[in-house]
């Protein structure tokens, strides 16, 4: 490549530009760091996100109709909200498109998004004929993206980065169905065919690398980090008469609010004083089933207060992501639910990096994870560990209760005020890193 011309990148990206996901945070955050740094980028995604106005960018409805009833559903949500006209169009194309979703699960029960893959293969052949490019990189998130990447990268013989977000295959779980059998053959052609393959922890690449030796030099570890994301500065806290405790985010079956139900059920008899000056507010969307069955059960469910989804408000102008990053300042303590399951071991969730930023203490479950774990003992917040020995409900609970406490006194005491500190994970310091490793490939070459 000439070095007096700026490099020219082929982004593949399914989510991008989708207000409120990680996969599309890790992606759109890097962008102005890329653009400012001289390298030229076009964007082909899906369409559920928004048109960027700053870039070349392309949406692409995928071929399949279980993909096309996914993207539908965001842009009909997002041009009608959720009213009457979206719940009469959403059935209307559900009846069309059924005959054909049912033959797509029978013969590729797969995530919708697979086909995607045909259009932005197609879409970036086209672009790739008609103009210079210098690189194609995959990011997600979907494996459509990747899957897509490699078809160019080989038809074109292009040089191909991957960036690989939650891991494909989960350690030391069976592969029965047809998404794990196929998130394992897009995993080896990661470590097979890439030129460049990212990670977001240090466990996923060692995993990677042990399925996959060939992979070797080329798989690289980046955390996504995330840069000040107030502009205007941190938003003023205004004190409140309880202690809030806020979780933001999604809940599943293996990530609940099960253990914070222990600890809360904990003080409640051996230190009702401190119950009765904790709330837990919890954002996102709905409950998960165990959550709220164990909540609903539960003699202290009148401390926990959940509020859902947080959309982008029309009247302020500000967007969900926005909305939802006031309202982490805007709490005590910020909780920080990593999961309890294997894949957790790999895996650190895209909210740590925002929690970070807000100077708020962090009481967090980590699941045998010593990286995440050292990251925010690091920044002096407290970490609750799960996995690590055969510790049951009620201990861990009891932990937590324990950290709770500790935090109750220190309310009492100075009203918990900002930490201070500066996040040293930023987008700007993995895009420099990211400049730095894609140079010496292109320079390789």
């Amino acid at each position: 490549m000439s070095a007096d011309r700026a490099q020219r990148w082929l982004i593949l990206s399914h989510a991008f530009n989708m207000d409120g996901r990680a996969s599309s945070q890790t992606i759109t955050d890097k962008i102005p760091h890329i653009l400012n740094a001289g390298v030229e980028v076009v964007v082909l995604s899906g369409v559920s996100g928004l048109r960027d106005a700053h870039l070349e960018h392309h949406q692409l409805w995928p071929l399949g109709p279980a993909g096309i009833k996914f993207e539908l559903r965001h842009v009909l949500r997002r041009k009608w909200g959720h009213g009457l006209a979206y719940r009469i169009g959403m059935t209307l194309a559900s009846v069309l498109l059924l005959p054909g979703i049912f033959l797509e699960k029978l013969f590729r029960p797969v995530e919708s998004s697979w086909s995607w893959y045909l259009t932005a293969y197609l879409k970036g052949l086209s672009l790739i004929r008609a103009s210079r490019f210098d690189m194609i990189y995959s990011t997600g998130g979907a494996f459509a993206a990747h899957l897509a990447a490699q078809a160019l990268s080989r038809r074109t013989g292009l040089p191909w980065m991957a960036e690989v977000h939650d891991p494909f295959v989960t350690p030391g779980q069976p592969v029965r169905s047809a998404q794990a059998r196929m998130q394992c053959k897009v995993e080896k052609i990661i470590c097979t065919e890439a030129s460049l393959a990212v990670w977001f922890t240090d466990q996923a690449l060692a995993s990677a690398k042990a399925r996959h030796p060939q992979l070797g030099a080329r798989g690289k570890v980046l955390l996504p980090g995330i840069d000040q994301p107030f502009v205007a500065g941190l938003p003023a806290r205004t004190a409140s008469s309880k202690l809030i405790l806020g979780h933001f985010g999604s809940l599943s079956e293996t990530r609940n609010l099960v253990r914070i139900v222990e600890a809360f059920e904990h003080l409640r008899v051996h230190a009702p004083e401190v119950l009765q000056d904790i709330e837990l507010h919890i954002y996102g969307g709905p409950l998960d089933v165990i959550s709220a069955k164990r909540i609903q059960a539960s003699a202290s469910r009148s401390h926990f207060r959940h509020f859902g989804r947080v959309e982008a408000d029309p009247e302020s102008g500000l967007t969900g992501r926005e909305r939802i990053l006031q309202k982490m300042r805007s709490v005590d303590v910020l909780l920080l639910l990593h999961g309890e399951e294997p894949i957790c071991e790999e895996y650190i969730p895209s909210k740590m990096y925002e929690y970070l930023w807000m100077q708020r203490p962090i009481l967090a479950q980590v699941h045998r994870n010593p990286q995440m774990t050292a990251m925010l003992k690091t920044q002096g917040h407290q970490v609750v560990e799960t996995g690590l020995h055969a510790e049951t409900a009620h201990e861990v609970g009891r932990e937590m209760a324990d950290a709770l406490t500790t935090l109750w006194h220190a309310w009492k005491l100075t009203a918990l005020p900002d930490n201070g500190r500066q996040s040293p994970l930023t987008t700007k310091a993995t895009v420099d890193q990211l400049l730095a490793m894609t140079e010496n490939l292109l320079r390789s070459r």
